[in-house]
């Protein structure tokens, strides 16, 4: 596992990261600070903070809980020290990190590149609510480093991805895209919720931005809603700028949530790498599935570029079935383990079919236009023993 910044491995980091110790009543845990708004002692007290506010020397101390809580900038200290950046930015949901983010860089008349094998809702903002503001999107396939370098325009500004892909689990080759990126003078942005810090750190690639839905494996256990970015001071900056006009803060009983999952981070990623991995040689050499998508294995196309720059493939296996959109759903329903759900991350195994869980109400040549297939499983893999899940699988595949 890599070294961070200060020497310390991720193991290390996702416990000690960012705890600013003693804590008031020399509490063990992360404080939660339950405030909306806060005090000054007098008059005089209120000036000298805002003069500091006004040469930037008021850190750690705000007036109002939309500019800032400790509990929330305890945990932004550590998600930053995780992903390598020089500060971070917790948002209420992935959505809204993503949104606020994308917003925070683009004006009217500019233009993005996405690619297509993306989270249906970030590409839904792109095409269709950024038009409002007369921001243009091109979507290019996955994976086509040379048709994506040819979308860029003179007025592109932003290149938007996730690595690895939901659902093909496609995975950027970032130092390339960095390198086009540069040449062309257009900021990136990777959404890594499906990596975690614990597989991929974006930011030591060069990108500029690193997002994260904090829902899924930060959080590890489907109770909590939040997201983050992480960056430069000076975007970071600017976005959290924003955050303040647009309002979709994160409170603190929910930062306090993200701390508590993020200290066993390590530990279930690891155990869910190694379960997905089992998983996918499983499910590849079983007649009755068609193909399987999962980076560590060496039929997928970006296996490669994987092998170069993760440090684990993930617990998110998609693959393809031999039969029809009921032949599919037979097969999920017969399953005891898995539970259909239509988030990932937790410790938990979850299940979906795509057809029926996110694109339901496109018909199924809709579907298969933008990739869909009625055929194609989603598993997010949890931390049940893995012989348990692949039991499973076999029972729920050979059926009787």
């Amino acid at each position: 596992m890599k070294n961070s910044s200060k020497g310390l491995r991720l193991a290390t980091e996702v416990v000690h990261a960012g705890e600013v110790r003693p804590y008031p009543h020399h509490a063990l845990t992360l404080p939660i600070l339950e405030t909306a708004t806060y005090t000054f002692e007098n008059t005089s007290d209120l000036r000298q903070f805002m003069e500091a506010r006004m040469w930037g020397l008021a850190e750690g101390r705000v007036e109002y809980g939309r500019y800032g809580n400790p509990t929330v900038s305890a945990v932004e200290a550590k998600l930053s020290a995780l992903e390598s950046g020089q500060a971070a930015v917790l948002f209420s949901s992935g959505m809204a990190a993503v949104t606020t983010a994308l917003l925070s860089l683009l004006y009217a008349g500019d233009h993005i590149v996405i690619t297509d094998d993306s989270y249906r809702r970030t590409r839904q903002f792109c095409l269709t609510l950024l038009k409002r503001w007369r921001i243009e999107c091109t979507v290019v396939p996955a994976g086509d480093l040379e048709q994506l370098e040819g979308a860029i325009r003179s007025n592109t500004k932003v290149i938007v991805s996730e690595s690895p892909t939901n659902p093909y689990l496609r995975v950027m080759d970032l130092k390339r895209l960095v390198a086009i990126a540069e040449r062309h003078k257009v900021k990136t942005l990777i959404d890594s919720t499906f990596a975690t810090p614990i597989n991929q750190r974006p930011l030591e690639f060069g990108i500029d931005l690193v997002v994260d839905s904090a829902t899924k494996y930060l959080g590890g256990h489907n109770d909590l809603l939040a997201g983050v970015v992480a960056g430069s001071e000076s975007l970071m900056a600017m976005i959290r700028q924003n955050l303040w006009v647009l309002g979709a803060v994160c409170d603190p009983q929910t930062a306090y949530l993200i701390q508590r999952g993020l200290k066993t981070l390590s530990l279930r990623v690891a155990q869910q790498n190694e379960s997905a991995q089992k998983v996918a040689e499983f499910l590849e050499a079983e007649p009755s599935v068609e193909r399987v998508w999962y980076p560590g294995l060496r039929s997928h196309p970006d296996h490669v570029v994987a092998r170069q720059q993760m440090e684990g493939y993930g617990g998110v296996v998609s693959f393809e079935l031999d039969g029809d959109l009921e032949a599919t759903s037979r097969f999920i329903d017969a399953l005891q383990i898995p539970l259909i759900a239509s988030s990932l991350g937790g410790v938990e195994t979850l299940i979906e079919q795509p057809a029926l869980m996110s694109y339901y109400e496109l018909s199924s040549e809709e579907r298969e236009e933008i990739g869909i297939k009625d055929n194609l499983v989603r598993l997010s893999i949890g931390i049940e023993s893995t012989d348990d899940l692949i039991a499973d699988l076999a029972q729920a595949l050979r059926p009787s």
